[in-house]
């Protein structure tokens, strides 16, 4: 297993906030590409609706993207998400994560977040890992793993 990497990196409201601070409990570390974009949205929802679960199991969940602070703010005021959000504008934890990376559209290369979630144990270790995520059902397949690994 993997240390996860420490970072810190403001919040929604531009506070500082460090992987450190969790130690002690699971962290859900999910990076998504951008605010107010459908499967983005409906990811953060899906994991604000389970949000109650995540905390019986000890567990706080995460998201990251490139947006700014006041664009995550306006983004969780807008959908009444759970999720703590985090900005990262220079890509530096994105990148250290390996999420950053060359995508593709319509024939046009670009860098981007490929959609990924990271299971960190409360001793900082990275315990699993889901790339380029699908958002459907994304969420219950991260509690079931949660749950597995609590047993």
């Amino acid at each position: 297993m993997q240390e996860a990497i420490n970072f810190c990196l403001p919040d929604e409201e531009g506070n500082e906030v460090c992987l450190d601070d969790y130690k002690g409990k699971w962290v859900v570390l999910y990076f998504y590409p951008r605010d107010n974009t459908s499967g983005c949205t409906r990811e953060a929802k899906d994991f604000s609706e389970h949000m109650e679960e995540f905390e019986k199991l000890n567990a706080v969940v995460i998201g990251i993207s490139p947006d700014s602070p006041e664009s995550h703010r306006k983004f969780k005021e807008k959908h009444s998400l759970k999720v703590k959000l985090l900005s990262d504008e220079s890509h530096e934890v994105l990148e250290k994560y390996g999420v950053w990376q060359l995508k593709k559209l319509y024939g046009k290369e670009y860098y981007g977040v490929v959609r990924s979630t990271f299971l960190i144990s409360p001793d900082g270790k990275i315990v699993y890992a889901w790339k380029g995520v699908k958002v459907k059902g994304h969420v219950e397949e991260v509690l079931e793993k949660l749950r597995e690994m609590q047993k």
